[in-house]
């Protein structure tokens, strides 16, 4: 077998991209979207219709300008959704604004209408996923959320009181970022590269992993923004992984043994201390962590620049 069907066997394989073609190649479980993939999607021809569509769906409700622009925002991430849905058995990932991320009445009615354009697609709430930065407020905001049956996939994650804080909220799911927190100990300790075995964002990724078995956490971790596929490999066993249709590639293109590295028995009977977090411990806790504090804020800020694009870009079909 080759590397990806081998890590098939112990991991769910997501595809983190908006080239709905190249889901089609790779038949991953779940799919995902944000601004940044869609931005890169929707300029090629292939999707036009999916562009079209939603500009039509936007110019036709009533309000101002922009909230027209937002009306078919919304319209052209489900879009894209709708199109993953079609090509894999599993779930989509559909992102809230990253501008709404320390907004929790905001984000809930984004949510909303997120889950209302699916619907009317004839999507069921069970198959998405609604993404959400791991604010404290976006915390709050999946707790709601969850408990009315929507469930919600937590990004832009980069440290263990993160992750613990979204459990403890009843998340469904939480993509901690492997790559960009190895990008920023790269530059920090001015290395090239890691080890697999020393790598900060798959040792991150991995004792989050541990934490949860230990303590019977149900939410689901996702391992994502990969850089090169020995971080990949790293995580086998991880409960889902995220991986761009380039790193994809690689993994059909290896025939070499491709061993379990994270394990859930072993991870029940680790040391590793419970976490007890209130708000005022959580933003401490994220505060002390230079890495962590750096690169939600840079997420976010990224996130928000794309989606300016993305409406600057619909704006321009608009006029």
């Amino acid at each position: 077998m080759n590397q990806l069907q081998q890590l098939r066997a112990y991991t769910t394989v997501v595809a983190d991209t908006g080239d709905i073609e190249a889901i089609g190649r790779y038949r991953p479980t779940d799919g995902t979207t944000n601004p940044s993939l869609i931005l890169a999607a929707a300029g090629q021809d292939a999707y036009r219709h999916l562009v079209a569509d939603a500009m039509h769906f936007g110019t036709a409700q009533s309000g101002t300008a922009a909230e027209r622009l937002d009306a078919a925002m919304d319209k052209l991430a489900v879009n894209f959704g709708v199109e993953i849905l079609r090509l894999v058995p599993g779930r989509v990932s559909t992102e809230v604004d990253a501008r709404l991320s320390f907004d929790v009445p905001a984000s809930l009615a984004k949510a909303h209408r997120l889950i209302a354009l699916y619907e009317q697609a004839g999507i069921g709430r069970e198959r998405v996923l609604i993404k959400l930065a791991s604010t404290w407020e976006g915390i709050e905001t999946a707790r709601v959320l969850e408990r009315e049956g929507i469930r919600c996939n937590m990004t832009l994650l980069f440290c263990l009181a993160q992750a613990v804080a979204c459990a403890e909220a009843g998340a469904q799911l939480i993509s901690p970022f492997v790559g960009r927190i190895t990008d920023w100990h790269r530059q920090q300790d001015g290395v090239d590269s890691y080890p697999p075995e020393a790598d900060p964002g798959v040792g991150s990724v991995a004792h989050i992993f541990t934490y949860f078995k230990k303590y019977g956490h149900d939410t689901e971790i996702m391992g994502a923004s990969f850089r090169h596929v020995g971080q990949v490999t790293a995580l086998a066993g991880c409960d889902l992984l995220t991986i761009a249709p380039g790193l994809l590639a690689e993994l059909e293109a290896s025939e070499a043994p491709l061993p379990r590295r994270l394990d859930p028995a072993a991870a029940k009977v680790a040391d590793v201390p419970r976490l007890e977090l209130s708000e005022s411990r959580f933003r401490w806790l994220l505060n002390e962590d230079a890495m962590a504090t750096e690169k939600l804020a840079e997420g976010i800020r990224r996130f928000a620049v794309d989606a300016v694009k993305l409406e600057r870009q619909l704006g321009a079909l608009a006029d």
